[in-house]
């Protein structure tokens, strides 16, 4: 029999369905995919066997034997460990200190934490975990965070792995590393679920997957018998649309510009003297490594962050020194990277969170009175528009997937229809579905007449919806090229580096004669 075999789970929440009859088979020593798109149910089956969630039908049998684990400590001690999308770890304590808590090791309550951090060092070794089992939490990067919640289930010995998109919050390098550990999992005989909206990691890493669709397991089939083609089609039920990026919408004018940006903390520069402008109708595209001035500048046009020195104007009118409901009453929206960070209150529900940016809305606020149903009849219509999967508006919105969180942001910005956008990391962790209907939106703004400032680390995205592209290095704009379809990689990359393609070209010009 398989480790795992889940038969039939049913799981509504308010009435509407979160799993409807899926079925998962999961064998001993593999890694198994759970690939669909955001909101098709993935993590609340996971949630079921895991013990967060109860089911409302089906059976649940783990090594030949069946179960319903009640809570995640049953889990735990049947050997099965779950690692969240956002880490549950604390952050004031050490690695050594958050891999053990909540166990009782020999000598407890005054264990020896030098051979406790000598068999967590002896496991990091055997799987390429590298950790310092001294080091706080809160001084870790996010990819060794997540080496400490995978480390904390390899501590106690978890023969099955829960994942919950751990590459969502990884570099390519940290990816591939990450793989590389799963693959040595594999080998151990341990067994791994991913769940993942990305098809590329599906067909790297995973030996079988299972495709779940609005809430039904569609098909369940080892990776060799499929593509990636197929695959995208059995996770959204159509194929892709190729973007098309409409051409000559820019107007005459300048909708938002920067110029001579400075910004300085902690005593360094982060922004040194950024200038450009965005035409009415215009998509500007930001390239770069990440960490290279693409937040600073965010801040710096949104008033979040103290700018020193430069200029900011929207239409021509100098913002710079207007507090950041000015700046949104002119007419500028911002979409955050962080969306539960800065855009959300995750514990309110939808048409709560739609008010946060539309309270001076004359249809709603009616003298410092919010008229309920014409929030409520606003809200719906977003949901519509935008194909927001949830149970109801009433929910809180911590409930909904990460794509959907998405598109309520998109869908609250775009409602009050800015002159100038400035849009951070639109697509990041979403599923192929959420990231072509946002990739749209945004081009749908761009037609009508919107200036947009779109910064992504994805530069296939950058790419595929900007008019021209500018590049940052160390908080420098190191040129701007345009996007006719013909974009010179080579000399993007070299400006990526921080390196001057010109230059670069002329002296290799100069070497070959």
């Amino acid at each position: 029999m398989p480790l795992l075999t889940m038969r039939n789970i049913d799981k509504s929440f308010f009435g509407k369905f979160a799993n409807q009859k899926v079925n998962l088979d999961v064998e001993a020593g593999e890694v198994h995919a759970l690939l669909g798109e955001n909101g098709a149910g993935k993590t609340t089956l996971m949630n079921i066997l895991y013990g967060i969630y109860t089911k409302d039908a089906g059976e649940i049998y783990y090594d030949g034997q069946p179960v319903e684990f009640r809570s995640p400590k049953e889990a735990i001690a049947h050997k099965i460990g779950m690692v969240h999308q956002h880490f549950m770890l604390v952050p004031t304590l050490t690695v050594s200190q958050n891999i053990t808590l909540g166990l009782r090791e020999k000598g407890y309550p005054c264990s020896n934490r030098k051979q406790l951090n000598q068999k967590i060092t002896q496991i990091s070794s055997q799987y390429g975990l590298a950790i310092d089992p001294d080091a706080k939490v809160n001084t870790l990067s996010v990819g060794e965070q997540q080496r400490v919640e995978i480390m904390k289930l390899l501590y106690r010995d978890a023969r099955l792995l829960i994942l919950d998109e751990p590459t969502a919050v990884l570099t390519p390098q940290e990816t591939k590393n990450f793989f590389r550990v799963l693959k040595k999992l594999r080998e151990d005989g341990r067994s791994v679920i991913l769940i993942t909206h990305h098809i590329p990691e599906v067909m790297d890493i995973a030996d079988q997957v299972t495709v779940l669709r609005d809430t039904r397991s569609i098909i369940t089939a080892p990776i060799t018998e499929l593509t990636e083609e197929k695959l995208s089609e059995y996770m959204i039920g159509r194929q892709l649309k190729p973007i098309e990026r409409p051409m000559d919408t820019a107007r005459e004018g300048t909708g938002l510009e920067v110029r001579e940006l400075k910004m300085i903390r902690k005593g360094v520069a982060r922004l040194n003297g950024i200038s450009f402008c965005i035409a009415p109708g215009e998509i500007l595209g930001i390239a770069g490594v990440d960490g290279n001035g693409q937040k600073e500048l965010v801040e710096a046009i949104m008033g979040i962050g103290k700018t020193p020195g430069g200029s900011v104007l929207l239409y021509g009118e100098e913002i710079k020194n207007l507090p950041i409901r000015s700046r949104i009453r002119r007419g500028l929206g911002y979409i955050s990277d962080d969306r539960q960070q800065d855009e959300l209150l995750m514990d309110m529900n939808l048409a709560e969170n739609m008010l946060l940016k539309m309270y001076e809305d004359k249809t709603m606020n009616r003298h410092g009175i919010i008229h309920k149903k014409s929030l409520y009849a606003k809200t719906q219509a977003a949901i519509e528009n935008y194909d927001i999967k949830t149970y109801s508006l009433e929910i809180p919105i911590r409930l909904l997937s990460g794509g959907n969180q998405q598109k309520l942001v998109l869908a609250r910005e775009l409602a009050g229809e800015p002159r100038a956008l400035v849009v951070s990391q639109p697509t990041r962790g979403l599923d192929i579905g959420a990231s072509e209907f946002i990739r749209e939106q945004l081009l749908a703004g761009k037609k009508n007449g919107c200036s947009i400032l779109l910064i992504s680390a994805d530069l296939e995205e950058i790419l595929a919806l900007s008019d021209r592209i500018a590049v940052i290095h160390g908080g420098r704009i190191m040129g701007i090229v345009p996007n006719t379809g013909e974009v010179d990689m080579t000399a993007v990359g070299l400006m990526m580096a921080g390196r001057d393609s010109m230059a670069e070209r002329e002296e290799g010009e100069d070497a070959d004669e």
